[in-house]
């Protein structure tokens, strides 16, 4: 017998009541399933109302800022977000992707665009549940089905597009990956020169592996290609 997967349950947070309605009607046929809240507060208490699987953030938000939700989410949750911006606000760009914002679009934006960085993170996790090994890599320990990884047995907690980019460094050691693959296979979109968000979430991997002590592998930059995770032996 069949077992019909549910349709995926998204949440976006804005205040843009016309905005909320037009996603709701343009995701439909694509059997996304969206809910809108006004509110940092209210997008919060419907996060721990119902399960999501993934939610669309705007950083300018009456009361609580887009970035504050953002901290909140990523207490206890890695579930994808994707934020909105202001175009050309650069500075509220790189904190959503500090902060672990998965990916970014700046408003105005074309609403296939938005569709396609959601069926992107929709693929990465579809992906992620068929695939049933393990990668160790000096320290490091990577549960490619389940998404963790882990360090002599501690857990290292990362967001989806945080431990994306480290399977596919883990996967190739000592090779180097350009920044246009680990975006095509990340993020699913090609990598442009003044896009900042590979080098901001490898930025945030290196921070965690180093809280958790971990130095073996190490990820090192090979300027102007890519990355390197190196294994000393």
């Amino acid at each position: 017998m069949n077992t019909q997967i549910p349709d995926p349950q998204i949440l976006i947070i804005d205040d843009d009541h016309e905005l909320g309605e037009m996603l709701t009607e343009f995701l439909a046929p694509d059997h996304l399933h969206v809910s809108a809240r006004l509110s940092g507060e209210d997008g919060l208490q419907a996060l721990q109302d119902a399960t999501w699987d993934l939610v669309i953030l705007d950083i300018m938000l009456p009361g609580m800022s887009g970035i504050d939700v953002l901290k909140t989410i990523r207490k206890d949750s890695d579930i994808p977000v994707i934020m909105l911006t202001a175009r050309g606000d650069d500075v509220d760009r790189i904190l959503g992707l500090e902060f672990g914002a998965d990916d970014y679009l700046t408003k105005p934006f074309n609403p296939r665009e938005l569709l396609a960085r959601i069926k992107a993170i929709m693929r990465r996790s579809r992906t992620a549940e068929q695939r049933d090994h393990r990668i160790s890599v000096g320290r490091l320990a990577l549960d490619t089905r389940a998404r963790r990884v882990s360090a002599n047995d501690t857990s290292i907690r990362l967001t989806g597009t945080e431990f994306e980019l480290l399977r596919c460094l883990a996967e190739l050691p000592g090779a180097v990956v350009s920044k246009e693959q680990l975006s095509q296979q990340v993020l699913g979109r090609r990598h442009l020169p003044y896009d900042r968000s590979i080098d901001t979430h490898i930025s945030n991997v290196r921070g965690k592996l180093a809280a958790a002590g971990v130095d073996n592998p190490s990820i090192q930059s090979q300027r102007g290609v890519g990355y390197i995770l190196v294994v000393d032996e």
